[in-house]
């Protein structure tokens, strides 16, 4: 079974993952094969497309080869990887799905897609919390708000939520959210 789950930054895109991934579900993100092969970390993969130069992993540079690759080798690159590299594993949930052609590629292979979402307010209060190395340049609710925006043009998160099977407003405590996932989980499984 494969799960993507979607959604803006600061969603809780990665805290459902997490919550799929104490139900022995194998997690990765899309981000990972980028950030691998920039690190050259590629020993887990069976294939990989091409090796760019070693570089620090940072946003920019993970958007520039993440377009790169789509351009080159397909738009569901970043999902043929991630899959290639948990292999292994009976579920893999994938965080940070961010195209049209990644869900379609899930969704061929059988799978399900989650769409998480919260009010902009609440997703930079979270990303303020959070103090991710990738968030270091973004000090106000402008920064994050020019951000938000930048990556809505360039991905159409929005428009994504239309194609998923699952939507959870994530709004409310932890314990609200992880009540959501447990009840998408049973749906999807047929177990608690």
């Amino acid at each position: 079974m494969i799960i993507g789950v979607v959604g803006k930054i600061a969603a809780g895109k990665t805290t459902v993952a997490n919550f799929f991934e104490e139900k022995e579900f194998c997690r990765v993100s899309c981000s990972e094969p980028l950030i691998d092969l920039l690190t050259h970390n590629v020993s887990d993969y069976s294939w990989i497309p091409e090796l760019p130069g070693k570089a620090e992993p940072t946003r920019e540079r993970l958007i520039e080869l993440g377009k790169y690759l789509k351009e080159k080798y397909g738009g569901d690159v970043l999902i043929k990887l991630a899959i290639d590299k948990k292999r292994n594993c009976e579920n893999i949930v994938i965080d940070g799905v961010r195209s049209r052609e990644e869900i379609e590629t899930i969704k061929r292979l059988g799978g399900k897609v989650i769409y998480v979402e919260a009010r902009p307010e609440i997703r930079f209060e979270r990303l303020m919390k959070r103090k991710a190395e990738k968030d270091k340049d973004i000090r106000s609710f402008s920064d994050f708000k020019e951000m938000d925006d930048a990556e809505e043009r360039l991905y159409h998160t929005s428009r994504l939520r239309s194609m998923a099977d699952y939507v959870i407003v994530n709004e409310g405590t932890l314990e609200e959210l992880r009540r959501k996932v447990e009840e998408i989980i049973e749906d999807i499984t047929g177990k608690v």
